[in-house]
């Protein structure tokens, strides 16, 4: 099993190098890799917990804290593909994809927040529909020197996006979410899945329904790699075994505190529990 942290940059620290100093902390101690959290505005439940905090971008953070580890895998948890647009993510995430040296992890989602939605001038009502086309615009972008593309939300003739991320094909996109649609997109369009706070049972009741999606599609690899996001309370020893006879290859760690020297302990006291052993 392998482990990842969320850096705090969703609570309201005001020092945002006080937020990378937690993702080279949690290198060192072991993790295998380190994510962000995005959104683009303080709107519904994130401005009810923040009120006007510094919740800090996303792929800003991410591009620092690449410049200041060296082995942890780098992962977004999750972009809000709605609020963003494939050609210029394309870029962004070749780039940085490049400065990290081939480190990065894409985890992408569809977004549950309207006030957001509203904001930002985004329907949202069929941000699904969006967020499939959105993937397989960057599919394109990253793979082929001139990319064609005609849908709903996307169209564009023999465009040009370099430079192409260093992992080729293309990194990996873990697919966010619960529901079926959102395993029918992993199964269509990702690499793997990350859900959020499920249970080992929740995992295993939709592992079926995932590999069934993902063999009809052709693409059976999309099942397997299972990464799932919890906070830092649910995990020991025995739910690890559970969530691994689930099918789970990863699970990813955060704390809700804001408090910077708690967050270090507790980083610290995990690797002391669950991989000084590995």
């Amino acid at each position: 099993m392998d482990f990842g942290f969320v850096l705090p940059n969703h609570v309201g620290i005001e020092d945002p190098f006080e937020v990378v100093s937690v993702g080279v902390h949690a290198e060192a101690a072991g993790f295998d890799s380190l994510w962000v959290n995005h959104h683009v505005i303080n709107a519904g439940y994130v401005r009810e917990r923040l009120g006007t905090r510094p919740y800090h971008d996303a792929l800003i953070l991410l591009t620092w804290l690449a410049s200041k580890t060296h082995h942890a895998r780098l992962g977004t948890s999750v972009l809000v593909l709605p609020y963003l647009h494939p050609m210029v993510l394309a870029r962004e995430l070749a780039t940085l994809d490049q400065l990290a040296q081939g480190r990065l992890v894409v985890g992408v989602g569809v977004g549950s927040l309207p006030d957001e939605n509203a904001a930002m001038g985004v329907p949202y009502a069929g941000r699904g529909r969006r967020a499939d086309e959105f993937l397989q615009v960057l599919g394109r972008l990253w793979t082929e020197e001139e990319a064609t593309f005609e849908g709903e939300h996307f169209a564009f003739e023999d465009v040009v996006s370099s430079p192409k991320p260093l992992q080729r094909p293309r990194p990996p996109i873990l697919v966010g979410g619960n529901k079926r649609a959102s395993l029918r997109r992993v199964a269509r369009f990702g690499d793997g899945w990350h859900p959020l706070m499920l249970s080992p049972e929740g995992v295993r009741d939709r592992m079926a329904y995932l590999r069934d999606q993902a063999a009809t599609a052709g693409r059976p690899h999309a099942a397997t790699r299972v990464s799932v996001r919890l906070d830092m309370s649910q995990v020991h020893p025995g739910s690890v075994q559970e969530y691994a006879d689930a099918g789970v290859s990863e699970l990813v760690v955060g704390l809700g505190t804001a408090d910077v020297d708690a967050i270090r302990a507790e980083i610290d006291r995990f690797a002391e529990a669950m991989l000084a052993s590995r």
